[in-house]
């Protein structure tokens, strides 16, 4: 097994629900609110907030966070690095949606203007 199938495997089993504290901690340690990560991923996704906390609740695994969003037809336009991997270059089509959030993330924790992390 290579190493990207092995990384694919673990990202995969990783559940929304382990993944989301650890956004709001980046988020609001450098300045941003829990409502602006929830814009974010209401942007990429379509969650609402209330959709978020049935996902957190039912232990969601990424593979059904992404079934059941909508995918923004702009998340295409998410480029660049992001933990070692550039985004647009990811050829397994659930680690790149995740590296896709994880970016934008990264890009709200950086005090990037909500107008370009959401691609207007």
């Amino acid at each position: 097994m290579n190493k990207v199938t092995k990384h694919d495997e673990q990202i995969a089993r990783l559940t929304f629900a382990s993944v989301y504290p650890m956004y709001v901690a980046k988020v609001e340690k450098k300045g941003r609110t829990q409502a602006e990560l929830n814009q974010v991923i209401e942007w990429l996704t379509g969650f609402k907030s209330d959709d978020l906390q049935q996902l957190i609740e039912e232990k969601a695994g990424f593979d059904v966070f992404f079934q059941k969003a909508e995918l923004n037809p702009n998340a295409h336009l998410i480029t660049g690095v992001i933990c070692g991997y550039r985004v647009e270059e990811i050829t397994n089509p659930l680690t790149r949606k995740i590296r896709y959030l994880d970016k934008l993330v990264d890009e709200l924790a950086k005090g990037r203007n909500m107008e370009k992390i959401l691609r207007k």
